[in-house]
C-alpha cells in the first residue's frame, strides 16, 4: 500500500455547469463520488491543496482518505478533467472500495538498471519505453504505489513484455488474461539509427521540358470558372 493522502471534502448540494463554475471562481474543485453500493455524493475540494497533492507521482495509484465532516471514506481516483491550457483541475471523480473487493487502476512504471544494460552500456542502444503504466487488479490493502521493471540485463535489439514483470503477491495484469496476443512489449533497447537527407539542388527548368509549369489557356480557365 502506498503513502496515506488526505482530502477534506465539503458536500455541494448545487450542481450542473452554474453551479460548478461558481465552484471554480471560489478557489474550489467540483467532484464527485461514488460505488460500494451507496448513491453518489457531489463533493468539492480546495483547489490549491489538490494541486499540491497531485504533485506526488503515487496519489494516483493510491487509497485516497476522503473526510466530509466528522467521517471518512476510502476511495480511488478514477478520472480527472484538466483545463486545457491552464493549470486548473476542472473536475475529479472518485470511486468508494471496500476492504474485501478487489479495484482496478493503472500504475506507473518505474524502469531499473539502465545504464548498466548489455544493450546500453557495451552495445550502444538506447532505451525505449513502450508503456509507461500498467492497469492491475488486486485488493486495496495489495496496491502497489509502482512497479519496478529491471532491465540491467537487457541485450541489444531485446524486449521485455507484460509477462516479464515481476509483480508484487496479490497483483495480477488483467490483460494477460486475454490471451499471447495481449502479452505487450514495454520496453526495449536498439541502436538508433541517423539518416541523413541530401538536397540536391534542381536546375532551373527549360520551356518545354518534363516540369515546366502548365500556362492554361483561356478556354481552360473558363472551364475552371465554370466548375467553381
Amino acid at each position: 500500500m502506498s503513502d496515506d493522502f488526505d482530502l477534506i471534502a465539503e458536500i455541494r448540494e448545487d450542481q450542473g455547469k452554474g453551479a460548478s463554475r461558481r465552484l471554480r471562481h471560489q478557489g474550489k474543485v467540483p467532484a464527485i463520488i461514488y460505488g460500494a453500493g451507496r448513491p453518489p455524493r457531489a463533493l468539492a475540494f480546495d483547489h490549491n491543496k489538490v494541486l499540491k497533492q497531485l504533485e506526488n507521482e503515487s496519489f494516483y495509484s493510491s487509497v485516497l482518505n476522503i473526510k466530509v465532516g466528522d467521517k471518512s471514506q476510502a476511495a480511488i481516483l478514477k478520472d480527472m478533467q484538466r483545463h486545457p491550457a491552464k493549470p486548473r483541475i476542472m473536475h475529479m471523480d472518485f470511486q468508494r472500495i471496500v476492504a474485501d473487493q478487489e479495484i482496478k487502476m493503472n500504475v506507473p512504471l518505474h524502469f531499473i538498471g539502465e545504464e548498466v544494460a548489455p544493450g546500453v552500456k557495451t552495445g550502444g542502444g538506447k532505451v525505449s519505453r513502450l508503456m509507461t503504466e500498467v492497469e492491475v487488479v488486486c485488493l486495496p490493502r495489495d496496491l502497489p504505489e509502482f512497479i519496478d521493471v529491471d532491465v540491467s540485463e537487457l541485450e541489444l535489439d531485446a524486449m521485455l513484455s507484460l509477462s516479464d514483470i515481476s509483480l508484487p503477491k496479490g497483483v495480477e495484469i488483467p490483460a494477460l488474461a486475454q490471451g499471447p496476443e495481449a502479452d505487450r512489449p514495454i520496453v526495449s533497447i536498439h541502436v538508433i539509427k541517423e539518416v541523413v537527407i541530401e538536397e540536391e539542388l534542381e536546375e532551373g527548368v527549360e520551356p518545354g521540358e518534363e516540369g515546366a509549369a502548365e500556362v492554361p489557356t483561356i478556354g481552360d480557365e473558363a472551364a475552371e470558372a465554370d466548375e467553381e
